[in-house]
């Protein structure tokens, strides 16, 4: 009988406890033999929780106890669950983790220490919840070059622009009810300004290029300017909007960014809609493959997060740690990268043809035209932004 014990109890520690429980027999099997709960770290009291005399409030507890195998790290952010994953690797107990922030940050010191102690440090759950994204992409893709993964990584944000584009809902109003249904904190900007899917994009940029990325260095732009005639416009010439982060392999190096697009009504990704998310790989022998489902969630991500106990357990003998690359590098400018672009403009026909030659406007109710430009980088798109008054440009999905 081997021991794990979770960290946090908010909604992700309290799904997996139930997780655990209900699919108890499965996951024995999955781990090869059976698994028990022994402790929740908590800071509070839990009297009327079926699991409170497993409650403890010291980490030393669960540190000192040499039965307990694994520890499931679901707290969120970086303070406490740094402190408690390092520990917990130093004591020669498997950590895994649903923290994409920490992961983000942290995961290639955290894994080199799991290396160095043989133990394994998983962390299926920090993106796309309870999609099955980051083995296959590790383990079932091995014989491909990864040339790029791209994604709705962020389920609040698609669930506004779902809400604006197919409801006609203003931005503001689409957040609120995010916020009242569950889906957006009372403080949206991780959110919104594209900070979560960032720290997605890096780990996904880690895994695929053996390049560890800082979020930091990743340059993100959220959904807090799309408006809907941006949707409108976006509509009439057959595409819709997503907040989208990418990451590619170019002959330069590797580049990385979080932006709102335009996506093809084509495209799969066009029809992933609400709260749920999907990741796109390209890969040099398979093509493209597109892994879609709840990004988030109680039991979705405690789904990833209790495969990853099971299979901790089921390797201690050969440790499992997936390659988050070498710290250090730094992405190529996002900014150099060409691509078309849409861009909302409050001008005539004649004065987009002078400054975009080949475009072909359409106006909206507002008055205002969106058109798709020819490639350009950023750069080369903002020195002609000014002669058309322009009051939106995005990237297009190609």
């Amino acid at each position: 009988m081997i021991k794990y014990a979770i960290l946090g109890f908010g909604v992700v520690g309290g799904g997996l406890a139930e997780v655990m429980a209900d699919q108890r027999e499965k996951l024995a099997a999955a781990a090869g033999e059976e698994m028990e709960l022994g402790y929740i770290l908590v800071r509070h009291d839990y009297p009327d929780s079926p699991w409170r005399d497993k409650l403890v409030r010291d980490f030393a507890v669960i540190e000192h106890d040499p039965d307990v195998a694994v520890v499931a790290e679901v707290i969120g952010g970086v303070g406490p669950a740094y402190e408690y994953s390092r520990r917990a690797i130093l004591a020669g107990k498997s950590v895994v983790s649903s923290n994409k922030q920490l992961v983000a940050e942290h995961g290639a010191e955290l894994a080199a220490l799991a290396r160095e102690h043989g133990v394994s440090y998983l962390f299926e759950g920090s993106v796309g919840g309870g999609i099955p994204l980051l083995r296959p992409l590790c383990r079932c893709l091995a014989a491909n070059r990864i040339d790029e993964v791209y994604g709705i990584l962020n389920g609040t944000t698609n669930y506004i622009l779902t809400a604006m584009d197919q409801r006609g809902r203003a931005y503001a109003d689409a957040l609120r009810t995010a916020q009242e249904l569950g889906y957006a904190e009372a403080d949206p900007t991780a959110d919104v300004e594209g900070i979560d899917a960032c720290r997605k994009t890096a780990i996904l940029a880690d895994l695929s290029f053996g390049r560890n990325l800082s979020p930091e260095d990743i340059p993100s732009r959220g959904i807090t300017a799309v408006a809907p005639a941006d949707l409108e416009l976006a509509r009439a010439m057959g595409y819709t909007v997503k907040l989208l982060g990418r990451a590619a392999r170019t002959e330069e190096g590797v580049c990385a960014f979080v932006e709102p697009h335009l996506v093809p009504e084509s495209h799969i990704l066009a029809s992933v809609n609400g709260v749920m998310n999907a990741c796109a790989i390209r890969g040099s022998a398979v093509g493209e493959v597109v892994l879609c489902g709840p990004g988030a969630g109680a039991h979705p991500t405690a789904s990833a997060v209790a495969a990853d106990i099971a299979d901790a357990v089921r390797h201690r003998a050969d440790p499992q740690v997936p390659d988050l690359g070498t710290p250090g590098d730094k992405p190529l400018p996002a900014d150099e990268l060409c691509s078309r672009w849409y861009v909302r403009a409050k001008c005539g026909p004649e004065a987009v043809s002078a400054a975009f030659p080949g475009a072909e406007p359409v106006y909206g109710s507002t008055g205002e035209c969106g058109f798709l430009t020819a490639m350009l980088d950023r750069r080369q798109l903002e020195k002609k932004l000014a002669a058309v008054d322009g009051r939106a440009a995005y990237r297009v999905l190609a």
